[in-house]
């Protein structure tokens, strides 16, 4: 029999796969390239089921003859590998992915392999019934794995900060095409600052957790990104203890905690004020508590090392992220307010010659620094850690200044969401 290609991810089953299925039997015995998570991530965010969940509801497809793995998003690379006789797809892709099916056409003609198009099946994409779900809910386990899968499967990822389900939802949304690549930010950073501040109450750590943890139920429930949160220093180890569980239950996947004692104050003021770095003993005491306590593997604490901050230098964050990582820690975080990033990548430089752990960056005072950077200096992941809030704050004092100006809103529509754009933002309001 001819042999048949197909590329799928199945993350979730719907009648154009079966379509797609039904299709390429009358051609032959049909392999499946079933996308890994790598692949999958390279253009949009990482499955709801894992690879082998994913295999397992292949292997009962009738018509499947053999499954094997297709760890790239450009399927040239396996079709010129087992050379099928007919690779089968959806005609979408003619206007969705040009470049890509040029590709494929180019590595068939290369020993005689044949294209076979199909008519996309309207109204209906993985894509859009995994947003439905959203109405269903993320179970928490799932939510919570969901980091170590993309740091499994990707260089770098990005989080940034969502203090509101609102700002939530826009960062669960926004998908840009760049350079024939879709980026999208891989989840969400809950701050102690820009939770405090939503309030009007310092960032002292005068927002208990019971407080956080209202606000991130309530992002939750409207979105399925990971969410790595802001625990502060942590507390006493006793509270840290009962916190992990408690975020662990909600759904979040990781904890960063600081290694500075005494009332909290925020890391960008430095030396300008009195801060006291905790010693690395009773630090690596708490991380090795909290580890205990943690209910899964899944859920990671990332300790936040301040010595940059307090002027100790290099060689101490090097000695303190040892002796963290030897405690438990599931990764480091470096922190610096110095307008360059030089120390952090010496830091990395050094840093992964001992470890092949989790790094992490908050480049808010080294702004200028690109992503691409980061991921040359072996950084895991980046976090834009404030500035939602920033931009909401200077957007409103904007449009609260024209209106008591002009006395009326119409100079500052233009620079608004309009009535209708806000009543169809959320599912059920209209």
């Amino acid at each position: 029999m001819k042999s048949v290609y197909i590329a799928l991810s199945l993350d979730f089953i719907h009648h154009g796969h079966i379509k797609i299925i039904n299709e390429a039997l009358k051609y032959g015995e049909i392999t499946l390239g079933l996308l890994t998570d790598k692949a999958i991530s390279e253009k949009k965010q990482i499955p709801y089921l894992n690879f082998e969940q994913r295999k397992k509801v292949a292997e009962n497809l009738k018509g499947i003859k053999k499954i094997i793995k297709q760890n790239e998003w450009d399927y040239s690379i396996n079709i010129l590998k087992y050379k099928p006789d007919f690779f089968i797809h959806g005609d979408d892709w003619k206007i969705n992915e040009p470049e890509h099916r040029k590709k494929i056409i180019k590595a068939l003609s290369e020993y005689g392999g044949k294209l076979v198009e199909i008519p996309h099946t309207k109204n209906i994409s993985s894509t859009k019934i995994k947003n439905g779900l959203l109405n269903i809910e993320i179970l928490p386990n799932v939510r919570v794995s969901s980091l170590k899968r993309i740091l499994e499967n990707k260089k770098i990822s990005r989080f940034i900060e969502a203090h509101s389900p609102l700002s939530a939802m826009i960062i669960e949304n926004l998908i840009l095409e760049k350079k024939d690549k879709k980026i999208f930010f891989d989840g969400f950073w809950s701050s102690s600052l820009t939770d405090s501040t939503v309030l009007g109450k310092p960032d002292i750590e005068a927002i208990n957790i019971s407080q956080r943890l209202t606000n991130i139920n309530n992002i939750f429930e409207v979105t399925s990104k990971p969410m790595i949160v802001d625990g502060d220093t942590g507390g006493l180890s006793q509270h840290f203890n009962m916190n992990i569980r408690a975020l662990e239950r909600q759904g979040v996947s990781a904890v960063i905690i600081e290694d500075k004692k005494g009332l909290k104050k925020n890391s960008l003021l430095g030396n300008e004020i009195k801060q006291e770095q905790e010693e690395i003993d009773i630090f690596s005491k708490k991380i090795s508590s909290g580890v205990k306590n943690k209910m899964s593997d899944d859920f990671m604490i990332i300790a936040r090392i301040e010595s940059l901050i307090l002027e100790k230098g290099v060689d101490d964050a090097l000695l303190r992220a040892e002796k963290y990582l030897q405690a438990g820690a599931d990764g480091i975080m470096i922190h610096s307010r110095q307008n360059s990033p030089d120390e952090v990548f010496k830091f990395s430089e050094k840093f992964r010659n001992f470890s092949d752990k989790t790094l992490v960056s908050v480049p808010t005072s080294y702004n200028t620094t690109y992503l691409d950077e980061f991921e040359k200096k072996s950084f895991n992941v980046v976090i834009y850690a404030n500035h939602m809030l920033r931009a909401s704050y200077e957007a409103m004092e904007k449009v609260a200044k024209e209106i008591l100006k002009n006395e009326r809103t119409s100079e500052i529509e233009k620079d608004i969401i309009s009535i209708k754009k806000i009543l169809r933002l959320i599912p059920g309001t209209i």
